[in-house]
């Protein structure tokens, strides 16, 4: 049995970090890890897709090369296997700099092996037993495989198999019609293939407003990807070309055959097999560890960061959750969950940066709004590099006049969110953005004539 100040379980983007700070306050820390080390991020989640992001964007860039008038002889291909090196070449050194990283902190100890808890305060990994009065979860979360009929007959991919792919699918089936199913659709179609989204409701990315949603189907319509809305009955069978995907829609054929199928149709957290119930932990119908306002769990001296919690399901919501749980522990801080403006991007291209809350969550509050919405065909930066896709759109509270919420589509709306998310941050009226001075030419110089032209709804 071996005694620790802190064990952390899962090394995510939340664990590394919380590691340093805890060792750096002389803490023994044990860090449990039973796969690879950096989480859902570096290994199968951002790192390795912004990567095949960028390659599939090089490709499209390149075809349209000649309406820029730069000439390019001897038409673009796609050398998928040069692709996956330099992803996992990427990867590789990504991977390599955290492990390198928790080496490198004196106090902490990088125990390979599966974690399961054995009661209140100890854990097991293999015949090792450890004990700590702070114990911190950061497992992440997994695909989840949803019980369609004939899914057990037939190979599929999920988010991390589908980045094992050496060779490019003849036509690729993307099961689901949110954030992971779009990144890959315009992925493997830039890259040649054939693509197929399935949704079984209305419209894709439900989530979102419906312009914003009609915008993103335009894109990948634009380039070429199938989308099959109100899919009622996704089944999944065999077929001599590869799977065929029944969909039962309003309008086309009653089934999809594809050369591969990927299943993008959410998450599941890794919390079924850590014991859990050993110790106490409570979780809810979907597995997802309860947490309060401080990412404390249902057990005194256990906390939930990361995916596993539910309470975000990105990278910056992990480390944010380290932020809390570092400042309230080692700084006498009382920073809570619930001071977190949420904030997410799709990674189509051109991304959507999203912050807040969407014009249908405002409207439902019930107050007087101002809603604001330019088409990216009149942003002069969109215009000079030509792609003036999509749209920018924010909400605003017409009495305290703070922002609630915005979404920029569009070239580099991404980067041009976080000018909204300063200042919903700092909680100031709107009219401070309005005001300010931005670069031109940028998409974010747009932001204070967008306010500028605000309408009450």
């Amino acid at each position: 049995m071996s005694h620790y100040d802190a064990i952390l379980i899962g090394t995510g983007q939340a664990a590394p970090a919380l590691a340093a700070r805890l060792t750096a306050a002389k803490m023994k820390v044990a860090v449990v890890e039973r796969s690879r080390v950096g989480g859902t991020c570096v290994n199968t989640g951002c790192t390795p897709t912004k990567t095949l992001v960028a390659s599939a964007q090089v490709a499209h860039s390149a075809r349209h090369a000649a309406e820029y008038g730069v000439v390019i002889e001897g038409g673009v291909g796609i050398d998928l296997v040069e692709v996956k090196a330099r992803v996992d070449a990427v990867v590789g050194r990504s991977r390599g700099g955290v492990e390198e990283w928790i080496g490198g902190m004196p106090g902490a100890t990088l125990i390979r092996g599966h974690a399961r808890f054995a009661g209140p305060g100890r854990v097991r990994v293999g015949e090792q037993e450890l004990t700590s009065p702070r114990i911190f979860l950061d497992v992440g979360c997994r695909a989840k495989v949803p019980p369609f009929p004939g899914v057990k007959d037939v190979p599929f991919l999920t988010n991390a198999a589908v980045l094992e792919l050496d060779r490019l699918p003849e036509h690729l089936v993307v099961v689901g019609g949110s954030y992971v199913g779009l990144e890959f659709a315009q992925i493997f179609r830039r890259f040649g293939a054939q693509v197929t989204v399935v949704e079984k409701l209305p419209r894709l990315i439900a989530r979102e407003d419906e312009d914003v949603s009609e915008a993103i189907r335009e894109i990948l319509l634009g380039e070429g990807v199938a989308v099959r809305t109100g899919a009622e009955c996704i089944r999944l069978g065999r077929h001599e070309r590869g799977v065929r995907v029944g969909v039962d829609c309003r309008q086309g054929e009653p089934e999809v055959v594809g050369s591969h199928v990927l299943l993008a149709v959410g998450r599941t957290p890794n919390t079924d097999d850590l014991g859990l119930e050993k110790a106490g932990v409570a979780t809810d119908a979907r597995g997802y560890i309860t947490v309060d306002n401080t990412l404390a769990t249902s057990v005194p001296g256990i906390w939930a960061l990361g995916d596993c919690n539910g309470r975000g399901a990105f990278t910056h919501t992990a480390y944010n959750d380290y932020e809390i749980v570092a400042a309230n522990l080692l700084d006498g801080a009382h920073r809570r969950l619930s001071q977190r403006i949420p904030a997410y991007a799709l990674y189509i291209d051109p991304p959507l940066g999203r912050a807040g809350q969407t014009e249908t969550e405002a409207r439902a509050g019930g107050r007087p709004l101002l809603v604001g919405s330019r088409p990216m065909s009149r942003v002069s930066r969109a215009i000079e590099k030509g792609d003036t896709r999509g749209l920018m759109k924010v909400v605003v509270d017409a009495e305290t006049r703070r922002i609630l919420g915005a979404a920029i589509l569009g070239t580099g709306g991404d980067e041009a969110i976080h000018g909204v998310i300063d200042i919903m941050n700092a909680d100031v009226p709107y009219d401070v953005l309005k005001w300010a001075v931005p670069i031109h030419p940028t998409v974010s110089e747009l932001i204070p004539t967008l306010l500028g032209e605000m309408k009450p709804v």
